[in-house]
């Protein structure tokens, strides 16, 4: 039996259960399983490891993205310039293991980010700059799109919600949510920015998935630009967690 699973701190409810359980049977793939492990501290990652000698792959997700680098022996190169890790392919030997970390978050952000993309878009607003930014800058960065970072506090390196005018609107054309603004119970909420000045050349990409369209999607799309949430993303790193656990 291989086994697979998820660390984080509460795991209440998780996309990659569901996703690699309907995976295992609908592909007919045996001996494979995924369960859900809630380690209150990341101390305990180091006995699930040497414990369970049938575990194969592990995703990560909050607050354990950093906080397990220490425990790895190697990074590839996405989740060394990012600095968090997602995913984790396990090798046994004979003397342990060997822990490799990647960062699956960026290949699906920028293969679901891609489709949507003009030669004049160029210039991005980031929303919020969090563990999940991390990801995001990475690939526009990659993508050769400079971005300004949007918080409502103060911090180094980031503007305020009220320095974004029409003028900042005109020029930055990919606005993407890293903020869980708009996402359920809380679904009314939305990135304050003057959606007015919106065009059809706006993109807006929500990392929020639940709602499907949340009040930040709606107010580009009504005005003519394109628009997606995260749920393809979320598909994009998981089948590239598959990948990696099988190389």
């Amino acid at each position: 039996m291989r086994k697979f699973g998820l660390i984080g701190y509460p795991l209440s409810h998780s996309f990659s259960k569901k996703f690699f359980g309907d995976k295992f049977r609908e592909e007919q793939i045996a001996d494979c399983e995924y369960e859900l492990y809630p380690i209150p501290e990341i101390g305990l990652f180091s006995n699930l490891i040497t414990e369970d000698r049938a575990l194969c792959g592990i995703n990560v997700t909050i607050p354990y993205k950093v906080q397990v680098l220490p425990f790895l022996n190697e990074m590839d190169e996405a989740s060394t310039e990012i600095g968090a890790v997602n995913c984790i392919s396990i090798k046994r030997t004979e003397d342990g293991q060997w822990l490799k970390g990647y960062n699956t978050d960026a290949y699906g952000f920028e293969e679901s980010l891609k489709p949507l993309l003009e030669p004049y878009h160029q210039k991005a607003l980031i929303f919020g700059d969090g563990g999940a930014a991390k990801a995001v800058k990475y690939v526009l960065n990659k993508l050769n799109i400079s971005f300004l970072v949007v918080t409502r506090k103060p911090a180094e390196g980031c503007i305020l919600y009220d320095a974004v005018d029409e003028k900042l609107l005109q020029e930055h054309t990919v606005l993407i949510n890293t903020t869980p603004l708009g996402m359920s119970p809380n679904a009314n909420t939305y990135p304050d920015i003057p959606y007015a000045c919106l065009t059809e050349k706006h993109v807006a990409y929500d990392l929020v998935y639940n709602p499907a369209e949340t009040i930040f999607l709606k107010e580009v799309r009504e005005r003519g630009g394109k628009t997606k949430n995260g749920l393809e993303m979320l598909h994009l790193q998981a089948i590239r967690s598959w990948e990696i656990w099988n190389l």
